[in-house]
């Protein structure tokens, strides 16, 4: 239950696009058509969900404070966790390279489309915003960053899928010529935005406990006592 609380809550409620407006750049660049949002977006899962998992063991082994005690009780005090930015954009890096290469090698045509923005997801900064995110928010466990990870590269994937096939549309459509180009994406980005918003309750619905209803003759009784009590104030003040 909770993978899949984490995986919907990722996706839909703290969409990397629409909840922090992360990974704007290459949303808005390479949204033009279907098909190449489709590759980036399958690019972005790949790296979220290797990346995160991995970065969750360096955090976890490396980089916390105490993380090092399994070399020994003398590395117990050491706390390598300014390091962070470094190891995990170095991670982020090298899968970044791999997923290049393979693009490259069995889908140049795609490679071409991506063009400068697919070595970017380097420095794309929803991808090492996931890490962050896994980090700031102490995820406990090496599956929880799997789902984590995949969950978020999901969201990213609508994210992009979905204006990409709105701006596809909306090109036969009458804009007006002062919101043509990325005035209309932005509108629509925030609209999309508010749309999301809405699945803020969807997980949280049933944490608060609901208190039972008192019976009728209980209320009668603290209505009755509640008059009591203020025609003796009355009584008393008109005495005094």
């Amino acid at each position: 239950m909770e993978h899949i609380e984490l995986f919907f809550k990722s996706i839909f409620i703290d969409n990397m696009v629409f909840a922090t407006f992360l990974g704007m750049c290459s949303y808005l660049a390479v949204s033009k058509k279907v098909a190449t949002a489709v590759g980036l977006g399958a690019a972005v899962i790949f790296v979220l969900a290797v990346t995160v998992p991995l970065n969750w063991l360096l955090d976890q082994y490396i980089l916390k404070d105490g993380a090092l005690v399994w070399l020994g009780p003398e590395y117990a005090d050491y706390d390598l966790s300014f390091l962070s930015f470094i190891m995990f954009i170095a991670t982020i890096a090298t899968m970044v390279q791999l997923v290049e290469i393979i693009v490259e090698k069995f889908s140049p045509s795609l490679y071409n489309s991506l063009g400068i923005f697919l070595p970017l997801i380097a420095v794309n900064c929803a991808i090492l915003g996931g890490s962050l995110f896994m980090q700031s928010r102490e995820i406990p466990s090496l599956g929880l960053a799997l789902t984590y990870g995949v969950g978020s590269g999901i969201g990213w994937f609508l994210a992009i899928l979905a204006i990409a096939a709105i701006r596809e549309k909306i090109r036969y459509s009458s804009v007006p010529p002062a919101l043509r180009g990325l005035g209309i994406t932005f509108i629509i980005t925030g609209l999309m935005a508010i749309g999301f918003m809405s699945f803020g309750g969807m997980l949280t619905g049933g944490d608060e406990e609901v208190k039972p209803a008192a019976a009728p003759e209980v209320v009668i009784e603290k209505v009755q006592e509640k008059v009591e009590k203020e025609v003796i104030a009355k009584n008393t003040k008109r005495i005094q």
